[in-house]
């Protein structure tokens, strides 16, 4: 990816200079009961953020936009790109993942050069990286949030300001709205929220079936841990001292499934275990290295540095089914309980609460192979417990992908956002899709909706369990 310079502009103001009460509320967004949406947004808004720098534009857009970067003074890098013939409207981007380790500049190239539709449609684009890696919901918001008050302060002030969320950064979107609802003057810092292949249940919820599919592994497979390596509870992913690489964890599936191998190239016994953890856990066989993934190394992250050392997965109470011998396999997997103070810090950074004041839309292919359709029938349960049901439509396609779907998608959904904001016309399903044609001409094929889909709930594809 190509590089870009970072401003060397300091902060008027650092962290260090700030009034102890000031620095203790931009410090609170990590607690588990945070200050409310005014106080944060004062917060965040309390050090004062360098200009952005002139940078390279990555090479689609280049033609088409001007291109901005830097780091914050959390230190999230940054990317910002503002079309020539710009709307006056902005999509702040909050990216899936997330990416465990150190934030890299380039990942908001990356997420700009997946997201170019946004600027080609005329829109201004801004991404961070947020300022640490990991599976940490409010501070990522609290990134996204700095992001759009560096470019009010420095680029221009949009007409709009679109919140979008992506994957895992459609939970980020949705607790960034509920976090940050009026700016220092009273006025509303989103104008409406985009949620993109969302993972939308929450973390106390949408994970469950991560800890399912590691359990039924270890009871197929028993090479995770080995027999003769130390032995942990799985549902803390793996232990702080234990060296392993995404790679090594490939080599333990590859030896019991032959996930490397086309599925004729398997053998018996892993063509039967590759379909007992397809027809138990739902999941297609394609995706089954990349939720082990998860499973193993973001699930130590959660444990390790965001829930005290305690785990806030189990598996109580569900009941398997799909194998070849369903009695055998309850009676053979390993159970935990998730630990109830795990669960609530977890649930306070990453639970979606429905209060969100703006109106969402949102979009899921109907095969998504990542981020399941149920966890939007659980998002819609939310959003109407939290007395936003009347601010949220729900729209889905015949896409069976996950990190993008059609060019001609996306602006068809902002088009229908915009309208609502300005108009006050909710949007429909059916509308939505009529009007997706209409972007084809322009933005070529791809148009899949389907207006009259509904999801089953959650329940239907991820197994009840028990919960503290």
């Amino acid at each position: 990816m190509p590089a870009f310079p970072l401003s060397e502009t300091r902060p008027a103001r650092t962290a260090a200079a700030l009034p102890a009460t000031l620095l203790a509320m931009a410090l609170a967004g990590c607690a588990s009961a945070p200050p409310g949406p005014a106080a944060k947004a004062a917060a965040t808004a309390a050090i004062a953020e360098a200009a952005p720098a002139a940078a390279p534009c990555p090479k689609d857009v280049a033609a088409i936009a001007r291109c901005l970067s830097g780091q914050d003074s959390a230190g999230a890098y940054y990317l910002i790109a503002v079309p020539h013939q710009w709307n006056q409207h902005l999509v702040l981007h909050a990216h899936g993942g997330p990416a465990l380790g150190a934030p890299r500049a380039e990942r908001s190239v990356e997420d700009l050069e997946r997201w170019q539709i946004m600027v080609r449609a005329g829109y201004a684009w801004a991404g961070s990286t947020f300022r640490q890696g990991g599976v940490e919901v409010r501070a990522a918001a609290e990134d996204t949030e700095r992001l759009r008050q560096i470019f009010v302060q420095h680029v221009a002030k949009p007409q709009r300001t679109v919140l979008h969320g992506q994957s895992w950064g459609a939970s980020v979107a949705a607790k960034g709205a509920e976090m940050f609802q009026r700016t220092a003057d009273g006025k509303r810092p989103y104008d409406a929220v985009l949620l993109t292949s969302g993972v939308l249940a929450g973390g106390t919820r949408s994970y469950d079936f991560r800890t399912d599919l590691r359990v039924v592994y270890q009871y197929l497979c028993n090479n995770h841990p080995r027999p003769a390596e130390a032995q942990y509870p799985l549902h803390i992913g793996l232990p702080a001292d234990v060296a392993m690489t995404q790679a090594d964890l490939a080599a333990r599936l590859n030896d019991c499934l032959g996930l490397n191998r086309p599925a004729a190239e398997r053998t018996p016994e892993q063509q039967r275990k590759v379909k007992t953890i397809v027809d138990v856990i739902r999941i297609p066989a394609s995706s089954i290295q990349g939720h082990m993934n998860w499973a193993t190394f973001h699930f130590r992250d959660v444990v390790q540095h965001r829930t005290g050392g305690a785990s806030p997965f189990g598996n109580l109470g569900v009941a398997y089914k799909g194998s070849a011998d369903d009695a055998a396999l309850n009676a053979g997997v390993l159970r935990y309980r998730a630990d109830p103070q795990a669960v609530a810090r977890f649930a306070a950074d990453t639970d979606p609460t429905g209060r969100i004041p703006v109106p969402v839309l949102t979009v899921k292919g109907v095969d998504d192979p990542t981020a399941f359709v149920e966890l939007d029938a659980q998002f819609k349960v939310t959003m109407e417990q939290g007395g936003s049901s009347a601010r949220l439509v729900q729209t889905f396609t015949q896409h069976n992908t996950h990190s993008y779907l059609s060019d001609p998608t996306y602006p068809t959904l902002m088009n229908a956002l915009l309208r609502w904001v300005d108009e006050g016309t909710r949007p429909t399903p059916q509308g939505i899709a009529s009007d997706c044609a209409a972007q084809e001409a322009r933005y070529g094929k791809g148009c899949a909706f389907m207006p009259a889909y509904v999801p089953a709930p959650l329940v239907s594809r991820v197994y009840d369990r028990q919960r503290p």
